[in-house]
């Protein structure tokens, strides 16, 4: 079954949260679905059952590798960090980024919560979650970042501990190590060792930076709920609505 799941793919339900259980087999994360082979196409629409698929890439990353057609599945394009000021999420910033690449993914973070494009594409994002009540996978290139953020919303939003959505998100380092190193090995010969330990950094993610968004809400918005509120502008009985549709 992994070989013919994208990279980084996990569904991010069964586990307990407040009041119950987040349901199974309808938020499912992933690295880009590009390229993939038709098992993989087959697996997404039979086994996973996929609806609509969210794309959190840049339209730039979008025009280079658009996603496979998932024959079954609506596309959504939710461009998170078009109009952030710090974006070491896609490989090209990532190959491109200059300085200190663990500096740099915290301003990315931090984007990731003021930006107005994050704020717009993560409250498209979870409006829809409560809207249309379907099995869903949503990506960015790695399935690390703009997509990390967005499964930590949903398991927050859920009632999940501060730890299992840590666990979740670090899981990422685990499901994509043998994707990094091709990465690594394909431009090792291109880079210098400093270039490469960037590089390296780049793609991992780190705990630091998902407790750098946490601390971005609590310095903006005072907490979790006035950030759902202020600052994507869903109704105060969003997380009700969702936890009375999704936790069982």
């Amino acid at each position: 079954m992994s070989q013919i799941q994208p990279v980084n793919f996990r569904d991010i339900g069964g586990i307990p949260v407040a009041n119950g259980t987040l349901q199974r087999q309808t938020f499912f994360r992933s690295g880009q679905i590009v390229n993939v082979e038709p098992q993989t196409v087959d697996f997404l629409e039979k086994s996973c059952n996929i609806k609509t698929i969210y794309d959190f890439r840049s339209a730039e990353e979008l025009a280079k590798m658009p996603d496979t057609v998932i024959p079954s599945a609506a596309f959504k394009h939710l461009d998170i960090l078009a109009t952030a000021s710090a974006n070491q999420a896609s490989l090209d910033e990532m190959m491109e980024g200059t300085g200190d690449a663990y500096q740099n993914m915290l301003l990315t973070y931090e984007q990731m919560i003021t930006s107005s494009s994050a704020q717009a594409g993560y409250a498209q994002f979870l409006t829809d979650l409560v809207t249309t009540q379907e099995p869903l996978l949503f990506h960015c290139f790695a399935g690390k970042d703009r997509t990390g953020l967005a499964a930590a919303l949903i398991l927050k939003v859920a009632g999940a501990s501060e730890q299992q959505i840590m666990t979740d998100y670090l899981k990422t380092n685990e499901l994509r190590k043998e994707a990094n190193q091709q990465i690594m090995d394909h431009f090792k010969d291109s880079m210098s060792e400093e270039d490469q330990r960037q590089l390296q950094i780049a793609l991992t993610v780190a705990p630091e930076y998902l407790t750098r968004a946490k601390q971005t809400i609590t310095d903006n918005y005072g907490d979790f709920d006035h950030y759902l509120q202020d600052g994507l502008h869903l109704g105060h009985d969003y997380v009700a609505e969702f936890r009375h549709l999704y936790v069982k």
